[in-house]
């Protein structure tokens, strides 16, 4: 296997010869591609573009086999069936497909539990559909500093004994691994149907999910290396077949005339029109490079990278770090004194450093803090101690700039 700091070398956009600096800190956001992953897409276009599951040419056979084929990695890679797994434009379209989809379940006055760490798009589909039903959310608390208090979130649960609790893997503003595994016990205990949001996680974690015993899971491509508009919806195959359909055409039906139609069973029945086959085929070779990297070589990497990264920043004077530092995907979310995060962001990018300001779509988050946003550092295996090294000089250069 290849060392992981030599991984970067497979990452065009890291290693392409520009007169300006670039120090990509902003894994959060996106990962960036290697090589493999780009040639894949490009190589379908060239020699093997055509639509799935509708053609009996060769063409068409060998592009379903393809994307078939990738269905069946991303179920292994997560140690599910591959029923179980369905193609969606992302993790925001995934919690929206259950959202609807089991809103039929519910009635008027049933409890619903996220987190307050939780990503617009794994709040708003819930408040959405809490107001068509009448439900009621409810927000398992958090920490002063922005960690998830496990004790109250429990007796929350089981008090308010909801139909259903979402809730994120790993934070994407602040990079907390949560206890997912005790929520989803607790959850369970009261017959709570259970959403993780793995978006942030996927990639850093690699979840078993069949060791973590959530009824769904949802994560983006784009976030471990593939590319944009593609997602992952799995769920325990009877719960995901019982969800309604929240689109409708070609595909996912059985049998239509104008009396009545008929819909396929799970996945079919949620992959309505021509998918994002060229994603598909680029998150296919997203999956081998994330193969063939040591697990435990990767998380190790990647925590020596945090580590570093939050010495040197505990040593500025002003600096305020939020979350929990101690159980993190690799993500640094803090402020300088009182000065506005945009502002130092709009410094750093001078310097060549990408990274994230604002409220990283969590503002709820945001206001249990008391602040209006922070600096996000998201670090990857791909980044290395240089890439630390100046940002941390480039940091301290724009601190300077800001007192004067």
């Amino acid at each position: 296997m290849c060392p992981i700091p030599e991984l970067r070398q497979q990452f065009p956009i890291l290693t392409s010869k520009n007169e300006e600096p670039f120090i990509y800190l902003d894994s959060g956001a996106t990962s960036q591609k290697p090589q493999q992953v780009i040639e894949a897409i490009d190589s379908f276009y060239r020699e093997q573009n055509a639509n799935v599951h509708r053609g009996l040419h060769t063409l068409s056979a060998q592009a379903t086999s393809a994307f078939e084929q990738a269905r069946e990695k991303v179920a292994k890679f997560l140690n599910v069936q591959s029923n179980e797994i369905v193609w969606t434009s992302g993790a925001t379209d995934s919690i929206n497909i259950i959202a609807n989809g089991i809103k039929a379940q519910l009635s008027q006055g049933d409890v619903i539990c996220v987190s307050a760490l939780e990503h617009h798009a794994n709040i708003v589909p819930w408040q959405e559909i809490c107001k068509e039903k009448g439900c009621i959310l409810k927000v398992l608390p958090i920490t002063k500093s922005g960690i998830l208090d496990l004790k109250s979130s429990v007796e929350l649960i089981f008090e308010q004994k909801p139909k259903i609790v979402a809730i994120s893997h790993a934070s994407n503003a602040l990079g907390n691994i949560q206890p997912v595994e005790k929520i989803i016990e607790a959850a369970h205990k009261v017959t709570a149907t259970t959403v993780v949001d793995g978006a942030q996680a996927f990639m850093h974690l690699r979840p078993d999910l069949r060791k973590l015993d959530c009824d769904f899971y949802v994560f983006s491509a784009h976030k471990a290396l593939g590319p944009t508009g593609l997602g992952v919806l799995y769920g325990k195959y009877d719960q995901l077949n019982a969800l309604n359909p929240l689109r409708f055409g070609g595909e996912m039906i059985k049998e239509v005339s104008f009396e009545m139609t008929s819909f396929q069973d799970a996945p079919s029945k949620f992959e309505a029109g021509t998918p994002n086959i060229s994603a598909v085929i680029g998150f296919s070779a997203a999956l081998d490079f994330l193969n063939s990297i040591d697990y435990k070589e990767l998380q190790q990497y990647e925590q020596g990278l945090y580590d570093c990264l939050l010495t040197q920043l505990r040593s500025i004077n002003g600096i305020i770090i939020y979350g929990d530092t101690e159980n993190n995907i690799g993500t640094v979310s803090f402020r300088y004194k009182n000065e506005h995060h945009f502002d130092l962001a709009t410094f750093l990018n001078g310097y060549g450093i990408a990274i994230r300001s604002g409220h990283h779509c969590t503002q709820p988050l945001m206001k249990a803090l008391d602040i209006d946003g922070t600096i996000r550092v998201s670090l990857a295996f791909y980044n290395n101690h240089d890439d630390i090294d100046a940002f941390i000089q480039a940091l301290k250069e724009s601190i300077d700039l800001l007192e004067i």
